[in-house]
């Protein structure tokens, strides 16, 4: 009798932490432009596909509206949030929305202050 072993597998599950957060942009003008904008964070990796742009960042990560309006030759005030959620299709991590940007966390510690998330123990 032959003894068969099976290979571990690649989709295993994993819960522990990743420290990632990120989204998916429409493969269009806008979504090009704010790939353009986070590529240039050390912290950010933007892989774009063929109908998506995916962007994947470390940590923290702002998307802050006047890059936008400027790397799209825009005036003040064109990008916001609005603009942002039309183009972005999902996201994992914590997203906060303020006035001129949007804030990526890995953590929901490290959103804590935003999103009234209390890092107190109740008891």
């Amino acid at each position: 009798m032959t003894a068969f072993k099976t290979s571990e597998s690649p989709f295993k599950s994993d819960n522990t932490a990743s420290n990632r957060c990120g989204f998916t942009l429409m493969n269009n003008q806008v979504g090009a432009v704010v790939a353009e904008v986070l590529r240039k964070l050390d912290n950010v990796t933007v892989t774009p596909l063929p109908s998506m742009i995916r962007v994947d960042g470390t940590g923290r990560f702002d998307l802050i509206y006047a890059d936008v309006d400027d790397a799209a030759g825009e005036e003040e005030g064109w990008f916001d949030a609005a603009e942002f959620e039309e183009n972005m299709s999902t996201h994992y991590g914590r997203m906060v929305h303020l006035d001129d940007r949007t804030i990526m966390f890995a953590n929901p510690e490290d959103a804590a202050e935003y999103i009234g998330f209390d890092l107190k123990a109740t008891t």
